[in-house]
């Protein structure tokens, strides 16, 4: 491997000044050799963890998966969001929810990334597209375009045009594994936070046109129960949060020879909000 260190292959760092960008990795470019045998690197871990995945050890996957992911250029969006959605599946067979959900939601941003990245690029065809045409009107006489055959659309034809489309198409595949893993392992962690996310999470999937018949039925199963696991865990969870605030407010108030009893909350059944009244013990 290229020597990293080297002058001649430093590798560029991008501008981070922006304050949006502080909490993310700063983004080191490698020039194309050194960035082509990092990949190969990181495809080699990730090949020899799913055999071992595949094979059931889990966990010696996962650091495999996790070695592609310390080797694998942080700016290859696509390739991390593969790597952390595998990381996600050997969370989910160890039963680390919390951790499943991490690797899941770290493969989603990647994701996202990706397809803000896609869309730049069809803006920039469909504005130069736009302006091709504009031109050929202006220098083409209508007699002559109706007398000339109609062009042919090799836009399907295009390897840049359709290496996006293959980006995309494989973008969305990784992002319905994603969700999937993390709607299960919020499910399965449980607590208001994460019923709720989970909801939202099938929500999303039974709306994608590439989810599996046997997935679909997981998500329309999740979709029936999940609303009144949410209801539970929130009441449950706000009970709790009342509990520890009146035990908070009694001893503050014990002093001044008043408890929270002296106070009472209630709810305006129209607004759903809350108004406190003092009432003399």
């Amino acid at each position: 491997m290229a020597d990293p260190t080297s002058p001649s292959n430093e590798p560029t760092k991008e501008d981070s000044s922006n304050p949006e960008q502080q909490d993310e990795p700063e983004l080191v470019k490698f020039s194309p050799e050194e960035e082509a045998e990092l990949l190969a690197e990181a495809q080699t871990h990730k090949s020899e963890a799913n055999v071992l995945f595949n094979a059931g050890s889990y966990t010696e996957a996962l650091a495999k998966y996790s070695d592609a992911t310390d080797v694998c250029p942080n700016y290859l969006d696509y390739e991390l969001a593969v790597l952390h959605s595998n990381i996600s599946a050997c969370h989910l067979k160890c039963e680390e929810w919390k951790d499943a959900i991490t690797s899941a939601t770290a493969s989603i941003d990647k994701l996202d990334k990706v397809d803000r990245q896609l869309a730049e690029e069809e803006a920039i065809v469909a504005a130069a597209k736009a302006e091709e045409d504009e031109v050929e009107e202006e220098i083409v006489s209508s007699g002559a375009a109706q007398a000339a055959p109609k062009p042919v659309n090799d836009q399907d034809d295009d390897p840049i045009t359709a290496s996006r489309r293959k980006r995309k198409e494989d973008a969305k595949r990784i992002r319905y594994k994603a969700l999937m893993r993390r709607a299960r392992a919020r499910s399965e962690a449980g607590g208001w936070t994460n019923l709720a996310g989970a909801e939202e999470d099938y929500k999303t999937l039974s709306k994608m046109d590439n989810v599996t018949a046997g997935d679909r039925k997981i998500v329309a199963s999740q979709l029936r129960s999940l609303p009144s696991r949410v209801k539970v865990a929130q009441e449950r969870e706000t009970a709790e949060m009342w509990g520890k605030l009146k035990e908070l407010g009694n001893g503050i108030l014990k002093p001044f020879g008043l408890s929270t009893d002296n106070f009472k909350m209630e709810q305006d059944p129209k607004t759903g909000g809350y108004s406190m009244n003092f009432k003399q013990g």
